[in-house]
């Protein structure tokens, strides 16, 4: 792996777990706002109306909608840039590297979604939220692990990273698929008019960071319209930034890479602002009422029992039939119980799970369930994966499981 590739993986970790603690502290805030006489204000802010526009063409949305369809681009767009590093020159870019991950990944997408329809099973109005379980929190997840500090492997945290991206491009997918209604055909072909220019731009030569922004800027606001979700604008975007420079090579002094400078420039913003702003948006639901009785719910239940059951067993069944199977190897340093822990942190899947629920459940009601889902699978989930990691590596630092 290149030593820009290196770095930029480095940045990543270590904005991603940062950026976790901020994620909890955004989320508990809405909560003790919501929770604390300030729930009228909180939902005031978040529907009020926002409108841009320019020569009488404009974009008329709530601010909750602004931030769901418009930061979060920028977050799939930074999504887009990491898978595509990682596919061309990182941990996806060999069988070798990629099977073990990709196989804990389609485990812990599968046996979630079958734990959400098992429960739901009979529960017509709520089987479109069948995919909010097989979602997985990259910062959330990293922020608990880098609880552990240097104790924990660091084979533990680039499988941890890798398994999550898989499970990005399978959330974008299902996007993609499942939560796209009435499409527009003119918007649509407009959106397909921006991806060739971005295809003739990349394939000219073209590096300059700006160009791409502004072409994808142009791209979100056909998605937008078209009635395809807003963010997958950002991931078709970002599969036509350059990973090389102007001289050819993954980035240099005098040629910086493209897709590694726009990564080092959003990485603060969607760690440091963006995923915590979608948090707090998100996360503001009523506990008045709240016990045994409403997370038993099917809605909550098959969502919380998915996040939790599902996916570890889905990846860490996986990963346990691949490694017994040949088909791929266990990271050297690690152990099953390690393993087994980190299949529990896949299960916290908080923002990525609340925005497909947002997509799937836009109705108040069904949306304060998925909240209590979500939270119930994602808090049960990260608290036990801590716990068996912490048990696994002891006292030891991540050196001495290197040699151990």
């Amino acid at each position: 792996m290149s030593t820009p590739i290196r770095v930029a993986m480095r940045d990543f970790i270590k904005g991603e777990t940062s950026g976790g603690f901020m994620l909890i502290g955004a989320a508990v805030l809405a909560m003790l706002i919501v929770n604390f006489g300030g729930e009228a204000m909180y939902r005031a802010l978040w529907n009020a109306p926002v409108t841009v526009t320019a020569n009488g063409v404009g974009i008329d949305k709530p601010l909750l909608l602004w931030v769901n369809d418009g930061l979060m681009a920028v977050f799939f767009f930074l999504i887009g840039l990491e898978v595509k590093r990682e596919v061309l020159d990182g941990q996806l870019s060999s069988w070798s590297q990629a099977s073990l991950p990709i196989y804990a990944a389609i485990g812990g997408m599968a046996v979630p979604a079958a734990v959400f329809l098992f429960v739901n099973a009979g529960e017509a109005e709520n089987i479109r939220g069948w995919a909010i379980p097989a979602a997985t929190d990259i910062a959330f997840a990293l922020g608990i692990l880098a609880l552990l500090g240097k104790r924990a492997p660091v084979q533990l945290k680039v499988l941890l990273l890798a398994v999550a991206i898989i499970d990005d491009i399978g959330a974008i997918a299902i996007i993609a698929l499942f939560y796209t209604e009435n499409l527009s055909l003119m918007a649509l072909g407009g959106a397909a008019a921006v991806l060739a220019a971005l295809f003739a731009v990349n394939r000219s030569g073209v590096t300059r960071v700006a160009v791409y922004v502004l072409l994808g800027t142009i791209m979100w606001i056909f998605v937008l319209k078209s009635g395809v979700h807003a963010t997958l604008a950002g991931v078709a975007t970002a599969m036509f930034v350059p990973l090389k420079g102007a001289s050819g090579e993954e980035g240099n002094e005098t040629a910086p890479s493209p897709l590694i400078t726009l990564e080092h420039a959003l990485h603060p913003y969607v760690a440091f602002l963006i995923l915590p702003v979608f948090a707090f948006a998100n996360a503001g639901v009523s506990l008045a009422g709240f016990g045994p009785a409403a997370l038993m719910q099917p809605l909550p239940l098959g969502i919380a029992a998915g996040l939790f059951f599902g996916k570890q067993i889905g990846v860490f069944g996986a990963i346990v039939i691949a490694t017994a199977l040949g088909a791929a190897k266990r990271p050297e340093g690690t152990t099953m119980l390690q393993l087994y822990g980190l299949a529990c942190l896949t299960g916290i899947g908080f923002t990525m799970s609340l925005f497909i629920g947002t997509l799937a459940f836009p109705g108040f009601e069904q949306l304060e369930q998925v909240k209590i889902g979500v939270l119930a699978g994602s808090l049960a989930s990260g608290l036990l994966g801590y716990l068996l990691i912490r048990f696994a590596i002891g006292g030891k630092s991540a050196s001495d499981h290197a040699v151990a």
